[in-house]
């Protein structure tokens, strides 16, 4: 009858290791952990202007208004070009008469310095010559240069866009008479965007060195900074640094303006590791399976710190080496099965 007992009672230990050693477990692993910190950051266009009148005149036509998508190249406002085009006109006719004024000059320098090499001019007929020669290409040189101050002018008359983007504000109506350097129209790119954050002083010289940052959308949208740029200076009433940070706008939900969370790592330490999945949270409880030395799960308190994708900081409770139980579920059912 002993025997017997003795058996049962093997066959039930037997029968418990086999369902301990159909835990899954994993020791606990200490691995690096980046300390970041999240700052708010609004968004801004890298390219964002107000073009202004270059030339005078009276406003003919205003091609675009406010919230209207522009391509690089069009044409937002177009001047009265009259006077523009006959300063155009009087320049081009200076152009012809220096031109043949230059054309005179020369054939006349080639038949004085013909005639002076046959002996049958002076010095001073030749030289003469070649300074009528040398005043009317400098008055063609002039009569150039009117001209193409006169073409630029005339394609001031018409204002186009710089690059492409959308119509912000818009400064002028028709018939408006306009002076150089008057706002016309104010736009802004929404290919090329950037967000600018305070950073606090005691975190500049982490930032300057890693210059990594992760932005952070309302949709849980996490966007990559391309390059980072640190202002040299600091805000007098709050110490903080401007830091600037590019980003690319594929999907298009970005504008100027936005709110977003900017996370800037700012120190690295060693942490103990475990995944997610094996946490176990009852209340204010939070606690995870281990394996005891004799191979029979318990369940030991925790007290967990940052969280990285599916894995989560252990701040105390546990020491590296320890075998996490992978599966909370199955570690209480053989705890039950165990007690049975």
């Amino acid at each position: 009858m002993n025997n017997s007992w003795k058996m049962l009672a093997v066959a039930m230990l037997a029968g418990i290791s086999l369902q301990v050693q159909a835990l899954e477990t994993q020791p606990v692993e200490r691995a690096s952990l980046v300390e970041r910190i999240q700052l708010d950051g609004v968004i801004e266009a890298v390219h964002q202007a107000t073009v202004s009148a270059q030339t005078s005149g009276q406003v003919r036509k205003v091609y675009f208004d406010v919230d209207d998508a522009v391509a690089m190249g069009d044409v937002l406002v177009e001047l009265d070009s009259t006077e523009q085009k006959a300063r155009l006109n009087q320049a081009e006719a200076g152009l012809r008469e220096a031109q043949a004024g230059l054309k005179d000059a020369k054939q006349n320098f080639a038949r004085i310095e013909g005639i002076y090499k046959r002996e049958l001019a002076s010095q001073a007929q030749l030289d003469q010559a070649r300074n009528q020669l040398s005043g009317a290409e400098a008055r063609m040189s002039r009569a150039e240069a009117g001209v193409a101050e006169a073409r630029k002018q005339m394609d001031y008359t018409r204002i186009i866009a710089p690059y492409g983007g959308i119509m912000t504000e818009r400064h002028v109506e028709v018939g408006a008479s306009v002076n150089p350097g008057q706002p016309l129209m104010s736009g802004l790119s929404l290919e090329e965007l950037r967000v600018v954050v305070a950073l606090p002083q005691r975190y500049t010289a982490s930032a300057r060195e890693k210059r990594e940052a992760q932005v952070l959308l309302d949709t849980g949208r996490v966007l990559e900074t391309s390059s980072m740029t640190f202002y040299p200076y600091a805000d007098p009433a709050t110490h903080t640094f401007r830091v600037r940070m590019n980003l690319e706008n594929p999907e298009g939900d970005l504008f100027p303006g936005m709110l977003v969370k900017v996370n800037l790592p700012v120190a690295e330490r060693s942490a103990l590791w475990i995944p997610a999945s094996a946490l176990v949270q009852r209340g204010e409880l939070r606690a995870v399976y281990i394996l005891d030395d004799k191979n029979l799960p318990r369940l030991r308190q925790v007290r967990i710190g940052s969280r990285e994708g599916e894995q989560l900081e252990v701040l105390s409770g546990l020491g590296e080496g320890e075998r996490l139980v992978l599966s909370p579920a199955a570690a209480l059912a053989s705890m039950e099965a165990t007690n049975e």
